[in-house]
């Protein structure tokens, strides 16, 4: 069984509710048909209910009322969410008028429907911006207990099954926070583990902090902030399997690891690579993805208490249904 097999068949055994607010989008709107042919997840379609319907039938879709469908406008619960999104911003001087008017934005009103505990996730992005996806999700929803910065992981498949989890690797962060500090950089630390074991199936995450030293080969300040935050990480997670600082092969190469880091359980048998910043993190997954053919999938977004996740504008009706999928995995861990 493949990843993307494994991932699929999780989602289907302990479906979940997902919401799409972009319901209205050709491509969002034909893998909500698919998922919910396949019995992958109970989605949430908003948008209003006619031109969903009319949409539906002009792409010969068959199942899209299986899902519920909500249009944000006409809600019967439409007065509760402005009221829940008044009392969570109001020390933000939001009004409640102005909450009136937020929830008539589909991608609002989907975390609301989460915070109500009426849904489990979220996916937007196909016609949003990443900035317009997170949000509602940061004001709403908020981050997880514990952590104070979001981030994006990679899943990446390779051709080279003696590397990480016979060939997979989780990386992060590729995606949202520039430039952790060391505290932050041991909550993405956490949180990337956590997506390894929920969307990515592992049994046992071991998670290496990357840098350019191994163990004390260099000293600079940035060498530093990777040494605290692989502390910081152990006290936020004492059961975690996690070391650092590791240079890339020392963290991937059982005899490159066991030569500059010997004692070490993580070198040369890690499966989840933790960037010391956002550019390096970007950089090193497309040069992987284009130049060894490795198959990239993501970002998952982490650090959310419960999972928003962003699409592309270019996304594919594969990537919709892979992510819904992926989402709904990230629920069941969540709860």
């Amino acid at each position: 069984m493949t990843l993307i097999e494994g991932i699929i068949e999780r989602a289907k055994a302990n479906k979940q509710r997902i919401v799409l607010p972009e319901g209205t989008e050709e491509r969002t709107l034909t893998a909500a048909d698919r998922a919910l042919a396949d019995g992958l997840a109970d989605l949430v379609i908003l948008g209003n209910i006619d031109e969903l319907h009319a949409l539906a039938a002009k792409l010969g879709l068959k199942n899209i009322d299986k899902a519920t469908l909500i249009d944000p406008a006409t809600s019967e619960k439409r007065e509760e969410y402005a009221q829940l999104l008044y009392e969570l911003r109001k020390k933000k001087g939001m009004t409640l008028e102005q909450a009136r008017e937020k929830v008539l934005d589909p991608l609002y009103f989907g975390c609301l429907i989460i915070k109500n505990g009426d849904a489990d996730g979220q996916i937007s992005g196909a016609l949003s911006t990443t900035g317009d996806t997170l949000r509602p999700a940061l004001q709403i929803i908020k981050c997880s207990p514990g952590v104070t910065c979001v981030s994006g992981a990679m899943l990446m498949i390779t051709q080279n099954k003696e590397y990480g989890e016979n060939g997979v690797v989780v990386v992060a962060d590729v995606a949202v926070t520039p430039m952790p500090d060391a505290q932050q950089l041991a909550q993405i630390a956490v949180c990337t583990a956590q997506t390894a074991k929920a969307v990515g199936g592992f049994a046992e995450p071991r998670v290496a902090m990357l840098s350019f030293s191994t163990k004390g080969s260099a000293s600079h300040e940035v060498v530093d902030k990777v040494v605290e935050a692989t502390r910081l990480a152990k006290e936020m997670a004492p059961d975690l399997h996690i070391d650092g600082e590791l240079q890339a092969d020392a963290a991937l190469v059982p005899s490159v690891g066991a030569k500059k880091a010997p004692g070490s359980d993580i070198a040369g048998r890690a499966n989840v690579l933790v960037f010391p910043c956002l550019e390096v993190g970007n950089i090193g997954y497309k040069l992987v993805q284009r130049l060894g053919n490795a198959d990239a999938i993501g970002p998952v977004l982490q650090g959310i208490a419960r999972p928003v996740n962003d699409l592309s504008r270019g996304c594919s009706v594969e990537d919709i249904y892979r992510l819904i999928a992926i989402t709904s995995c990230q629920a069941q861990d969540a709860k």
